[in-house]
């Protein structure tokens, strides 16, 4: 593994993103976890309008790694508009694959805004898979990127060579690695669809847990929409215009990892997220603490939680505002039109909660804070 220690400060990271060709515009690409990979989730939230869990939870994170790979421009983002995934030729890529811990930030600010941070990776001056071409400040070019599996040759932005987390993605293949506390912080405010047993089987659950959520879910990220773009109208109803703009000087493409993913009730994008079902998962240790690992996932139907007494996890509501989806007595994720099989095809259906994760984990590759990508699966999962 070659550890990269990249000690720069912002007035270093912004000549670094500014110098290019002379023809044109040169791309900075950064990358980010957005402010909540930094301080994680608080409850109850600082404002009605931060992120939080809606059943209670703060999460802290001490480690938010992720492992990327072959940043690319491509030309023509708006050949199919019926079809993100497709593009004109490619243009301009960097390869590592590099590993980073987004939780540690960097000396840029993200473009989420000024309270985020983001890590300069490495500049593109031209079109260095176009005969070294500059790029044409009229045009937009895709953008995409790759989650890859960590291994040992793997470039080491702010990670250790000695980090045992990292080591242990090398040795199961994962490439995102979450680390941290889950601290229960709901008070009786909070409400539960279980009644009496509802309220046992919620008592049950730990009220700490720590987490170890790694993935193995390669995915290519094609095509992302821009926010930059804005107030441009995106292609079919698409929140943002789809493509980078190179104009003359330095520009800044900031692959974004977001940390809520994983937790979401549905497939349906940033719906609510819950950590109660993680928490009924996790197994109690040696020294008394508890610990939930994906690993915990499998086998476990995510249509109907359960808690560690064996009675039905209800829906919890500690966040104000927040309805649960239904009024079932048992807790119950939704996967959409992909069917729940827990002895089916891996390429067809969820067999397990462990799935699940997995499915809503893969789609959290974005540009520059919300640009939403094409996301193209390197597993067995329906696409």
């Amino acid at each position: 593994m070659r550890t990269i220690h990249k000690a720069i400060g912002v007035a270093a990271a912004m000549a670094i993103a500014g110098c290019g060709g002379a023809a044109g515009g040169s791309v900075q690409f950064t990358a980010s976890g957005e402010v909540l990979a930094l301080g994680g989730y608080a409850f109850p939230p600082a404002t009605p309008d931060d992120p939080a869990f809606s059943d209670g939870w703060e999460i802290r994170f001490t480690k938010f790694i992720g492992v990327f790979d072959k940043v690319t421009l491509s030309e023509n983002p708006d050949s199919m508009p019926s079809d993100q995934s497709k593009t004109g030729k490619l243009v301009a890529e960097i390869d590592g694959p590099w590993a980073i811990d987004l939780h540690r930030g960097g000396p840029l600010a993200g473009k989420g805004g000024t309270d985020e941070q983001a890590y300069p990776i490495e500049m593109v001056a031209n079109q260095n898979k176009n005969g070294g071409a500059a790029f044409d400040p009229t045009l937009r070019y895709a953008f995409g990127f790759d989650s890859v599996p960590a291994t040992a040759s793997t470039q080491l932005i702010n990670i250790d060579a000695g980090d045992t987390d990292y080591a242990a993605m090398v040795q199961n293949g994962w490439n995102v690695l979450y680390v941290g506390t889950a601290t229960w912080k709901g008070d009786s405010t909070c409400t539960q669809t279980g009644g009496v047993a509802g309220q046992a089987a919620l008592d049950s659950l730990p009220k700490t847990v720590t987490f170890r959520l790694g993935f193995t879910t390669p995915t290519t990220y094609l095509n992302c929409q821009n926010p930059d773009n804005d107030p441009a109208a995106g292609l079919n109803g698409e929140d943002h215009e789809r493509g980078v703009q190179v104009k003359a000087g330095q520009n800044i493409a900031q692959v974004t990892f977001h940390t809520d993913h994983p937790f979401w009730e549905s497939f349906t994008h940033d719906t609510p997220a819950h950590f109660d079902q993680l928490a009924a998962l996790a197994k109690k240790q040696p020294d008394n603490s508890y610990l939930v690992t994906v690993d915990d996932a499998v086998g476990v139907n995510y249509t109907a939680f359960k808690a560690p007494n064996g009675t039905a996890l209800p829906w919890h509501a500690c966040q104000p505002g927040y309805m649960p989806p239904n009024t079932n007595a048992q807790m119950g994720f939704d996967s959409l039109s992909i069917p729940y099989s827990p002895g089916g095809d891996p390429a067809a259906a969820e067999r397990d909660y462990r799935d699940y994760l997995a499915y809503d984990q893969s789609t959290q590759g974005h540009l520059n804070s919300d640009g939403l990508c094409f996301v193209q699966r390197h597993y067995p999962s329906p696409q």
